[in-house]
């Protein structure tokens, strides 16, 4: 509980100069903002390693061409953790999260795929155009297919915003398995411990929605067990 306290304090404290900066490294471009949000992660993980104990691992090769991740989604540590991970991954996220103030122009400026379930025809080609400028870029896309933190141990369905993206993009898709759940659980004590990122095989594109959930699924739950 006192690491949880001093992490809550620490981190949250600590993330508020760069919530209000990222406002003005916005401003100043993507190539700006990118670097600034890596700080944050580094500073993510610190605070994790030395208050919380918990360290990470990564089993198998990260991906370090433009594909579709599809991560597991069990806590808010991968979310952040991903920048580290990957090359500047663009994240897939929903409309709502740009209303927040200030964090929304921000998170826009990033750079990533907003998900607007009534969108019409036009937002769709916007957003294909967006992902496509991404892709050039050289980075991944990165998607949480569960749509939700999930419970370590828990399986369910994947959400159709994998299949639609992977036949809309035509990109290989990567899964990756995480058990950050484990060690923090979204009610309860934190515990310290070394968190897992199982990278699986490779999927190519043109497989049947059937096909690409069914592989996608049994990799990223590869460890719950």
């Amino acid at each position: 509980m006192l690491r949880g306290l001093a992490f809550k304090v620490v981190f949250y404290g600590g993330s508020l100069f760069f919530v209000v900066t990222a406002f003005l490294y916005a401003a100043a471009g993507r190539h700006a903002l990118i670097p600034h949000v890596r700080r944050w992660t580094v500073f993510h993980d610190w605070c994790c390693r030395k208050l919380l104990g918990i360290d990470w691992r990564v089993e198998g090769e990260l991906p370090r061409t433009p594909v579709l991740v599809a991560m597991k989604h069990e806590a808010m540590y991968e979310t952040l953790h991903s920048v580290l991970l990957l090359n500047a991954p663009a994240p897939v996220f929903k409309q709502e999260l740009l209303k927040i103030p200030i964090w929304g122009r921000a998170l826009l400026s990033y750079g990533g795929i907003v998900v607007d379930r009534e969108a019409g025809a036009k937002a769709l080609r916007a957003m294909l155009a967006e992902a496509k400028d991404l892709i050039a870029d050289g980075r991944p896309i990165l998607i949480f297919p569960e749509g939700t933190r999930v419970p370590h141990g828990e399986a369910p369905e994947l959400k159709s915003g994998l299949a639609g993206l992977y036949r809309m993009l035509g990109l290989p898709v990567v899964p990756i398995a995480c058990d950050s759940g484990r060690f923090l659980p979204k009610h309860g004590p934190k515990r310290p411990g070394t968190i897992t990122f199982r990278v699986g095989e490779t999927i190519p594109p043109g497989l049947s929605r059937e096909e690409i959930e069914a592989r996608v699924h049994g990799a990223i739950n590869a460890l719950n067990d």
